[in-house]
């Protein structure tokens, strides 16, 4: 670690700032295209009837479902294929947050073809995507706009599962800061701790490289400057700004290295106890930080330091105080750092790791190999 090559795919068009929402409409008229399904959700639905009224104007036909305000689920999945079949639609545009954009993505990529969902849960296995793809974040966190993922839970298996492939990158993402302005304090905390999470699973991995290290610590350095005023003021543009930006970094490194055992681990807890994604990962992140130290003091020395931890004494020490400062964050932001406050108990803990185990993907990225008896003992400490 790190290694020799990486390979990061890119969306079409790629706009951040305030105001560059408008610019969606701009590009649905190059394109020639003709009708365009908007997903969204109800609580950013006055954002996506903004962004609506703005494609019209282009002549181009505009039809919006709404997703459920939560993770999305199979049957969801299969309730917004079925309105864009309808719909007749030749492009798809999301406007939400990661649930809206990953919804947004698959049915994107299926609504037209003939691979079923099951057919393409995994990595790679997408054959392609006919309709045209954009994606506009209202939150600061999952950075699905510019990744190949997209996640939906399995609500026979109490399992979130991944579809990973190239052709689930956007044709274009806009990055539009004052679209997140309207997240409430709770929401703010929990997707700006998930992409606090992206950023330090990229760093700390086994597949690190140059190029993504370097977007992963200056997301890092951006969240921790940004996440506690945001949380506090919403209407801080610039807070609003510095999290958009490092949540967008966060999304450019899963592609090209991902994740590891903290979002392994997360994922039973959203599956079965549906604790939001990024509260599942705040908790969950001191101790698996704590289990991986051996193997990448270094690297989490690093992150610390990119957090405003003095650099003063050993690696080891420096990455200590950092997860000392991680668990601060989390606990100003309004989390509650223990998982028995979520209904967890002591007898969910082998049923959890053995779900967190089955999520090879993320787990053979960890900079330390987790057992199974591994996956209890981190359970077991964030009781």
């Amino acid at each position: 670690m790190p290694r020799d090559t990486v390979c990061l795919t890119q969306v079409g068009e790629l706009a951040f700032g305030p105001g560059v929402a408008r610019l969606v409409a701009d590009a649905l008229a190059a394109q020639r295209l003709r009708s365009a399904l908007v997903l969204t959700s109800a609580s950013v639905r006055s954002h996506a009837d903004a962004i609506s009224g703005d494609i019209r104007r282009v002549g181009v036909r505009v039809d919006i479902w709404e997703a459920p305000e939560r993770e999305p689920t199979v049957a969801d999945f299969e309730a917004a294929v079925r309105h864009a079949r309808a719909s007749d639609a030749d492009a798809v545009i999301g406007v939400g947050g990661g649930s809206v954009m990953d919804l947004a993505k698959l049915v994107a990529a299926l609504a037209t073809s003939e691979q079923k969902l099951h057919d393409v849960v995994g990595i790679g296995k997408l054959d392609g995507r006919a309709l045209w793809l954009a994606c506009l974040p209202t939150t600061a966190g999952t950075g699905s706009e510019v990744s190949p993922i997209a996640i939906l839970l399995d609500e026979d298996d109490l399992l979130k599962k991944g579809v990973v492939s190239p052709h689930l990158v956007p044709d274009g993402a806009y990055v539009d800061p004052l679209l997140t302005v309207t997240m409430p304090p709770s929401v703010t905390a929990s997707t700006g701790l998930d992409a606090l999470t992206h950023c330090i699973e990229a760093y700390a991995n086994r597949a690190a490289h140059p190029l993504v290290d370097t977007l992963a610590l200056e997301g890092v350095r951006l969240i921790a400057r940004g996440l506690l005023k945001a949380v506090r003021n919403g209407s801080d543009v610039s807070a609003r700004t510095d999290m958009s930006r490092g949540s967008l970094y966060g999304g450019m490194c899963l592609g090209p290295v991902n994740t590891a055992a903290v979002h392994a681990l997360a994922y039973p807890l959203g599956g079965e106890f549906h604790i939001p994604h990024g509260i599942s990962n705040a908790v969950l992140l001191p101790h698996v930080l704590a289990f991986n130290l051996p193997a990448a003091t270094a690297r989490y020395a690093d992150i610390a330091r990119a957090m405003g931890v003095p650099g003063g004494g050993s690696d080891e020490a420096v990455a200590r105080r950092g997860l000392d400062l991680i668990k601060e964050l989390a606990s100003r932001c309004g989390v509650r750092m223990r998982l028995t406050e979520y209904g967890v108990r002591r007898d969910d803990v082998e049923r959890l790791a053995t779900g967190a185990m089955t999520v090879t993907r993320l787990l053979r990225n960890n900079v330390r190999t987790v057992t199974h008896e591994d996956a209890c003992r981190i359970y077991e400490e964030a009781l």
